[in-house]
């Protein structure tokens, strides 16, 4: 017999309160005039989110107290230092609900993450792509999400596929059985887009790609793992194999990423770098390689900034993801709806928010036609308020919606309903530059 579960809401953030957290968000900026400037209303999150004073805490005391190199000494400083770096990736382990701590790889961002499984692949294992073989990714990936893929191709005789946008900016799944073939070795897409906000059905794709050809999934989770509840033993139980996201989109430090992959994945793939920390041992006649996860994080690893990450997840963990997906999805709501008053203003990407993160791009048509990103952005930033402008590392997206660039506006815990007014009357004085 199955019991009735009922389900708790998460608890309502209190922004406000989150705010005082991060000592960034309460300067001013164009004070040089000694005007005593603009306050400071940051929207731009996806790009890089603000860090807490615990965060930084963290990062002051590691250099403080227990700077030295890790795995590699017996000496006091040398093991704090080796218990903080491998108590980060203990966190994390909880914080994705990983298996096991062999399934965390430490690299220094998402794109160094995705770089690493499309070396890898083409190297040896089930999943080496050859000439003939295909790799399919979809229209709307960052960047660091189609290069690799394109280069990996290049290199190797395989061809690169991708499914495509509908009008409304979410994936176009119509075609997706003709795009599954057995040829198919790689399948990688975004969980969250960064620049459309949509939500993908990563688990349904997993699932049919397995089922055609049993292609290794991966997932770029940049956006996702720092908005959304997550759980990659749930993803693995439908296919996904490998997820990458970076720490400085999380409340953490720059220079610090992720590689989550199913430990008999990652087993199976080579090493991507050479050097110390990766290797059993060493002989001229050849090497044998260190046990996972080490076997991925050749030479110093980014020591601080894995201590740093451990203060973010502590910190993210203490508010709760449920709640900051919840009042993410507030924010958006409320942006959305105040976007929408705007004259001359066009989402680009979905206008509801059934699955959809918190980034909303948009573009603006003044009385003589389009306004540029840019001068959007430069007249919002005299008024203080930080938005993203250009391509956001998503080209063909733009392409795709036959816009040059658009102006993002990106959300996290501590952005606030008066941020978003803010944005909106930066938009008014927009209009009126260029009515």
């Amino acid at each position: 017999m199955t019991a009735d579960v009922q389900r708790v809401a998460p608890a309502v953030l209190d922004a406000e309160a989150v705010r005082a957290d991060f000592p960034i968000l309460s300067r001013t900026v164009h004070d040089a005039d000694g005007s005593g400037g603009r306050p400071l209303v940051y929207l731009d999150s996806a790009a890089t989110s603000q860090k807490p004073q615990v965060v930084l805490d963290a990062l002051d005391s590691y250099y403080r107290r227990s700077n030295a190199n890790v795995h590699r000494g017996v000496h006091a400083l040398a093991e704090e230092a080796t218990a903080l770096y491998e108590g980060a990736r203990d966190k994390l382990v909880s914080f994705i609900g990983a298996a096991s701590r062999s399934e965390v790889v430490f690299t220094k961002n998402s794109t160094e993450a995705l770089n690493l499984v499309a070396n890898v692949v083409a190297w040896g294992s089930r999943w080496r792509v050859g000439p003939g073989d295909e790799v399919l990714v979809t229209e709307m990936e960052h960047h660091s999400n189609i290069v690799p893929w394109q280069l990996l191709c290049e290199r190797t005789g395989a061809t690169l596929r991708w499914i495509g946008l509908t009008d409304e900016g979410r994936l176009d799944l119509s075609n997706l059985d003709e795009l599954l073939t057995e040829r198919t070795k790689v399948v990688s897409l975004v969980h969250v887009s960064n620049i459309l906000g949509t939500v993908n059905p990563v688990a349904e794709v997993a699932r049919r790609a397995k089922q055609v050809s049993g292609a290794l999934v991966v997932v770029d989770g940049s956006q996702a793992v720092p908005q959304l509840p997550y759980d990659v033993g749930a993803l693995a139980a439908d296919g996904v194999d490998l997820v990458a996201f970076t720490g400085h989109k999380m409340a953490g430090p720059t220079g610090i990423g992720v590689l989550w992959g199913r430990e008999a994945v990652l087993a199976e793939l080579p090493p991507f770098l050479g050097g110390g920390e990766m290797i059993e041992t060493v002989k001229m006649a050849g090497s044998t390689y260190a046990a996972l996860p080490h076997k991925f994080e050749a030479g110093t690893p980014p020591i601080a900034q894995a201590v740093g990450l451990g203060a973010a997840v502590d910190y993210l963990s203490g508010l709760g993801m449920d709640a900051v997906a919840a009042h993410e999805q507030r924010i958006t709501a409320y942006a959305l709806e105040r976007l929408a008053e705007v004259p001359g203003l066009r989402v680009v990407g979905p206008g509801t928010m059934l699955e959809r993160g918190g980034a909303v791009s948009f573009v603006m048509e003044g009385a003589g036609g389009p306004i540029h990103s840019h001068d959007v952005g430069q007249v919002l930033d005299a008024q203080g308020v930080a938005v993203r402008v250009g391509n956001h590392c998503a080209r063909p997206v733009c392409d795709r919606f036959g816009v040059p660039a658009t102006s993002r506006a990106s959300f996290y815990a501590y952005s606030t309903t008066a941020d978003v007014d803010a944005l909106v009357d930066g938009l008014g004085v927009v209009r009126k530059w260029f009515a």
